[in-house]
């Protein structure tokens, strides 16, 4: 029996990559900045479905980082889309807030806690002028608890929440008729999805200790007296 590999190509840089047909049922993405602390959960969100489950060939999950207007063919090219992102509800930290169809725009626009979350309000909004009507869309949301630790990973509470998020949207997938498969291995690496060195291990056994890194700026370019 042949088994269905997950669709999803390499795409950290959706841009980049021309030869990608943008056009598939079902996209997942993932957005945010993994550099922000709890602002990468979209993306580490993305990451743990990948690893955990896979999907037929109509459906792409896609790293979109911080692209912005570069996701407009993707999302204008999907029927259905599920977004994955940390967003300022005002709620407690690592609560997990799902919006659906037109609540997902007045969502991410509520409270922006950076620009990626103006440049994808901005797709949505080109996109329905130019005619996108996705038969659904859906925001999986999570209240981050820091977001100014530049270098940091997700706080214990984000990522103790993390599988609660994986779960809802692996039950409004399911909901859709996409009906994923749970992996018995992990995707290999020609199922890559986001970069090896943005990995979530290795990203936070790289960072530096308090110590060893100069969180104030580049001290070969600071005065003698460290003022």
């Amino acid at each position: 029996m042949t088994t269905t590999t997950n669709s999803a190509a390499a795409v950290t840089h959706p841009v980049a990559g021309p030869s990608l047909d943008p056009a598939c049922d079902t996209l997942v993405l993932g957005i945010g900045n993994l550099l922000w602390a709890d602002e990468g959960f979209g993306i580490r969100a993305l990451e743990t479905l990948h690893r955990q489950w896979r999907f037929r060939p109509s459906v792409r999950l896609m790293d979109g980082g911080t692209q912005g207007l570069y996701l407009l063919p993707y999302v204008e090219s999907c029927r259905r889309l599920l977004v994955f992102d940390a967003v300022d509800y005002g709620l407690a930290p690592g609560t997990l807030k799902i919006a659906r169809d037109s609540e997902v725009p007045a969502f991410l626009g509520a409270k922006k806690m950076s620009l990626h979350q103006t440049g994808f309000q901005e797709v949505l909004a080109v996109a329905a002028l130019r005619g996108w009507r996705p038969d659904a869309l859906v925001l999986v949301g999570m209240q981050p608890q820091m977001l100014d630790d530049y270098g940091g990973s997700l706080t214990a509470t984000v990522k103790a929440a993390l599988p609660g998020a994986v779960e809802a949207a692996v039950a409004l997938l399911d909901d859709w008729g996409v009906a994923p498969e749970r992996r018995r291995v992990p995707p290999g690496p020609g199922e890559q999805i986001t970069l090896a060195s943005l990995d979530l291990a290795p990203y936070e056994a790289g960072r530096p200790s308090e110590a060893a890194a100069w969180r104030l700026g580049d001290a070969r370019f600071m005065p003698e007296s460290g003022v």
